[in-house]
């Protein structure tokens, strides 16, 4: 059974908006009309590393039964009877009312752990006033901002202090979820080659045609020491200029697919031509849907100067996709099977680093010594100030940066901190998210 944890709290705190961001997917109706939920909301969310079961409640109000509120309150009971954890919420900048007071103490009654999740605490002052929620005697308050998403990385990190460790069935299920991996490439590269050399068999027809494989193709595939793997063979993709047959472009449409549902993709090159424009195009692609990369330097055995070879597919790589620094390359001749051990060991060390997670202190800790090396620059002649730093996911690894101004802040910059960040946790060939938050300046009027 996943772990159920119950947003609960008086109405208009922000549980449904605060659920829309844990669930990062707007699921639940938000405005600011106190009441707009009134039956509670189910779905599952990955939360802490940790799939959970999240519920949305109505807001508790003090009401007879028989009337609407009160049995909007009778429904969230029932929630938290079933429930691992209740995030209680309130409201920092109203403070705490008495109905919070009540409320509190009804769930110290519970039996049922309790986070206390201070929301609207935007900035400095949101945070003090966040404090304000000790005195509700259910251990020390987590800020947040739910809209602008503030305060995140914290939360996650609570919410899997709370909910203890994962039972080792639960474990032993994520182990045996299948890796999905799938195989990129040009026409005639040799993935279809690969695939067969990988499985033992013959199972993809191959030869020295093009397009041979004109569908995506899935094997379910049991790895001698890695455990399940979803493996899908793929059609070449050409440059878009030459897809012009409907079944090649149906092919194409198939391999887009198949790219974006995987979780860690195999380009292979055909080592003797080396890494091209339309190459560069398929790693972008993998790169911008945020999966894994690891380059398979196919043909191998009949490349007479390698370093040279290496060198080439590096620079390229170097030149026109800095996401993928640092990629594990892995030299292999798929019609041999000389070198194809080594490339199931690389794609579960380049997933194991797309899976990811640091703890927000060590996120700051770098960061901190970030922003000492090498300070934001002026923008407009105005400072750019960054606050702190968290990371909310990984799948792939994103990290969060909150300050003033920080929007605006140049591209370059954002380029030496993903770098930086990349060095210091040595997570070479990943692609790496970077989000930056800004509070909203209250004072601002809307144009037009």
């Amino acid at each position: 059974m996943q772990p159920v944890i119950v947003i609960l709290g008086r109405p208009n705190v922000g549980k449904s908006t605060l659920f829309n961001r844990l669930a990062q997917r707007r699921i639940a109706l938000v405005h600011d009309t106190p009441g707009v939920t009134r039956d509670r909301k189910e779905v599952t969310a990955r939360i802490a590393g940790r799939d959970v079961t999240l519920v949305d409640t109505a807001g508790l109000e003090e009401a007879p039964p028989d009337t609407v509120p009160g049995r909007m309150r009778a429904s969230s009971e029932a929630a938290l009877r079933n429930a691992s954890l209740a995030l209680f919420v309130m409201d920092a900048r109203a403070g705490i009312t008495p109905a919070d007071r009540a409320f509190a103490a009804w769930l110290r009654r519970a039996r049922v752990p309790v986070l206390v999740v201070a929301n609207k605490a935007e900035g400095r002052a949101g945070t003090t006033a966040a404090m304000e929620a000790f005195e509700l005697g259910l251990g020390d308050p987590v800020p947040v901002s739910s809209e602008h998403g503030d305060g995140f990385g914290n939360l996650h990190d609570e919410i899997a202090a709370r909910l203890g460790p994962a039972p080792e069935d639960e474990e032993e299920a994520e182990a045996e979820r299948p890796l999905r991996l799938a195989i990129v490439g040009r026409p005639n590269a040799g993935k279809s080659t690969l695939l067969n050399a990988l499985l033992g068999e013959d199972r993809m027809i191959t030869g020295p045609e093009p397009g041979l494989t004109r569908d995506a193709v899935a094997v379910q595939w049991r790895h001698a020491t890695g455990g399940e793997v979803r493996l899908v063979d793929t059609a070449g993709m050409r440059k878009k200029a030459r897809v012009q047959e409907t079944l090649e472009q149906m092919s194409v449409a198939s391999t887009l697919a198949a790219l974006k549902e995987a979780e860690v993709v195999v380009l292979v090159l055909d080592a003797l031509l080396g890494m091209d424009e339309q190459d560069l195009r398929i790693a972008r692609l993998a790169e911008r849907e945020g999966r894994a990369l690891v380059i398979a330097l196919n043909k191998w055995d009949a490349v007479e100067d390698r370093n040279a070879a290496r060198k080439r597919v590096e620079d390229a790589l170097m030149t026109s996709l800095a996401q993928s620094k640092g990629v594990t390359m892995v030299p292999l001749s798929a019609a041999t099977g000389r070198g194809v051990d080594k490339l199931m060991p690389a794609v579960r060390a380049a997933y194991a680093l797309w899976n990811r997670r640091i703890p927000t202190g060590e996120v700051n800790r770098w960061f901190e010594a970030a922003l000492a090396r090498h300070q934001p620059p002026l923008v407009d002649g105005k400072r750019v100030k960054l606050r702190y730093a968290t990371m909310p996911k990984a799948r792939p690894p994103t990290m969060v940066i909150f300050g003033t101004r920080a929007d605006v802040l140049p591209e370059d910059y954002r380029r030496y901190l993903v770098n930086s960040f990349r060095d210091h946790f040595t997570m070479p060939g990943v692609p790496i998210r970077l989000q930056l938050r800004s509070p909203r300046n209250p004072y601002a009027e809307d144009e037009g």
